[in-house]
């Protein structure tokens, strides 16, 4: 209950005083600044939009699955580590690094972060910082699909939720955007339709046939999620993936809600010590790996992929960036603070606990819902199965948003590189698409893995997104020098973040060699490589503006 308070204080703080001294020095919002949502709108990507409705659409798809699954992952080193990293890094690091890239890409026409490194730094640090853009995006939509099949096999409970959402979204878009209802009604009738669905999901369970054309049910589902991901990133915004993320954010946003009234009232113990040093063989040194498990939750490079790639369209003001970037970031802190909670209360003994956590990566979504499911149920007096339904459902809500927001990103990219290079088939989004699907579905079916391709590399995923969100803030940084504003907010994340995440890959690198894993080994230097060449030059950039306005007085 003390951690609750003591988090949800400070996230209120930093949301109340630290973004708005952000807003006004640093980013300088402009009311009257035309974003391009407005004077780019198309209807399909470029939509102004209620900046409440952009709030679920941000929050959903920066969040994922991951909030849950690093936090859930370090408490194995105690509960005070993974709980100080995240409430620090949410309000100075994450807000100020989400908040950052919003307002970079609505300064720069709505163009993602990789795209506009080009203004920034130059033609050859905007090719390297693409190439490691697309490698991340790569990684999160190729697993994110394993994520959620696994659920929807495990939990057969949230398979009518999950992809009845998909209808309630619908028809939320339909009744806003074609025949101008308000939001009241039609998001408090669709939070009771998505919660009543949970209901029928637990009388109804779902389950694929064994084999179907000679797949397994895991080649099932992530077929049908690649196929659903690739037709939601062609629609215009407002007819799925805009309703859809609002709506699941309203839905989620009563789950954190609701786990942590049952806390309040249940007044669990935490059975975990503070620090734990009672940890299992082969766990890795907390520094500087806490900083790499706990990305999302307390700075995620993902997160400035979504800020500068879907939400910087479709910004209806400026000043809205504060609360859809800021808040954003608050939103998933206390994801991340709900599953610390869960994974650390929700055991009845510290034996128990230890007993789920045999090793170093034991934790993640399934301690959450076991621990979470435990607390739910007693302080709501609902059932263990029905708890455990309804946390499932929320990560598969949050992983699925984030998949079909992946994809999208991902089709940005190509678009992008087909603007560079002159390539005119990929500058259309359908060829785009259908060129993000195939090196998804390589990757995921390549390895002959059943699928599950995409956890080869994943070990990289950590490093590789937080040098992005280092390298993300870094242009931030070198923004905020040429137009003179005040640096420092940026600057220490940044410096924080990247020496984290270069000591970390480290010894990623010599676990990779020592094991003979040539592929992470080798993929691993790449993305060190291009890393540093980024950093290097966003430092070059930096001393020479700093060396400019000194010599101008």
């Amino acid at each position: 209950m003390i951690l609750i308070l003591v988090g949800l204080a400070a996230f209120a703080g930093g949301y109340f005083v630290y973004s708005k001294y952000i807003a006004e020095r640093i980013y300088a919002l402009d009311p009257e600044y035309k974003t391009p949502a407005h004077t780019m709108k198309d209807g399909v990507d470029y939509v102004p939009t209620n900046k409440f409705v952009l709030w679920g659409h941000h929050f959903t798809s920066v969040a994922g699955a991951a909030p849950i699954v690093g936090p859930a992952i370090a408490v194995i080193w105690g509960w005070a580590p993974a709980f100080i990293w995240v409430v620090l890094g949410t309000v100075f690091f994450a807000g100020v690094h989400d908040f950052g890239a919003l307002w970079a890409s609505v300064r720069n026409r709505g163009r993602s972060i990789g795209a506009l490194t080009e203004n920034v730094l130059g033609t050859r640090a905007r090719s390297i910082f693409m190439t490691v853009i697309f490698l991340l995006l790569l990684m999160v939509n190729a697993v994110f699909a394993v994520v959620i099949a696994g659920l929807l096999i495990n939990f057969p409970t949230s398979v009518i939720p999950i992809w009845g959402a998909i209808a309630v979204a619908i028809v939320i878009g339909q009744l806003i955007y074609r025949h101008g209802v308000g939001l009241l009604w039609p998001s408090v009738i669709g939070v009771i339709v998505l919660y009543a669905m949970i209901f029928v999901g637990q009388a109804y369970p779902i389950t694929l046939p064994d084999s179907f054309l000679g797949m397994s049910p895991m080649v099932q589902w992530i077929l049908y999620l690649f196929i659903y991901a690739g037709i939601a990133s062609q629609l215009p915004v407002w007819v799925l993936l805009q309703p859809r993320d609002y709506i699941n954010g309203l839905q989620l946003f009563v789950g954190l809600l609701l786990l942590y009234g049952a806390t309040l009232i249940a007044q669990p113990q935490i059975v975990v010590p503070a620090f734990n040093s009672d940890v299992p063989a082969g766990t890795p040194s907390i520094v500087p790996l806490l900083f790499v498990t706990i990305a999302c939750g307390a700075i995620s490079g993902f997160h400035g992929l979504v800020s500068s790639g879907t939400s910087s369209k479709q910004l209806d003001k400026e000043t809205d960036a504060r609360f859809v970037g800021y808040f954003g970031a608050v939103g998933e802190g206390m994801l991340a603070l709900a599953a610390i909670i869960a994974c650390t209360a929700g055991f009845a003994s510290y034996e128990a606990w230890q007993g789920v956590y045999t090793q170093f990566s034991a934790g993640g979504v399934k301690a959450f819902v076991e621990g979470g499911a435990n607390i739910l149920s007693a302080g709501t007096g609902l059932g263990v199965g029905l708890a455990a339904t309804i946390l499932t459902v929320m990560a598969a809500l949050f992983a699925g948003t984030t998949m079909d927001t992946g994809l999208r990103l991902q089709r940005y990219v190509i678009q992008e590189v087909g603007e560079i290079t002159n390539i005119k088939p990929l500058q259309g989004g359908t060829v785009a698409t259908l060129v993000a699907l195939a090196s998804c579905l390589a990757l995921a079916f390549g390895a002959g893995t059943g699928g599950s391709g995409g956890m080869l590399i994943w070990p990289l995923f950590g490093t590789t997104n937080q040098l992005l969100a280092g390298l993300t803030l870094a242009i931030v940084a070198v923004m905020l020098m040429r137009m003179k504003r005040p640096v420092l907010p940026v600057l220490i994340p940044l410096a924080f973040v990247l020496v984290m995440a270069i000591l970390a890959l480290f010894i990623q690198l010599g676990t990779f060699f020592a094991n003979k894993q040539w592929l992470l080994f080798g993929l691993g230097l790449v993305v060190l490589g291009a890393a540093l060449f980024v950093a290097l030059e966003a430092i070059r950039t930096m001393r020479r503006e700093y060396s400019a306005q000194t010599a101008a007085g």
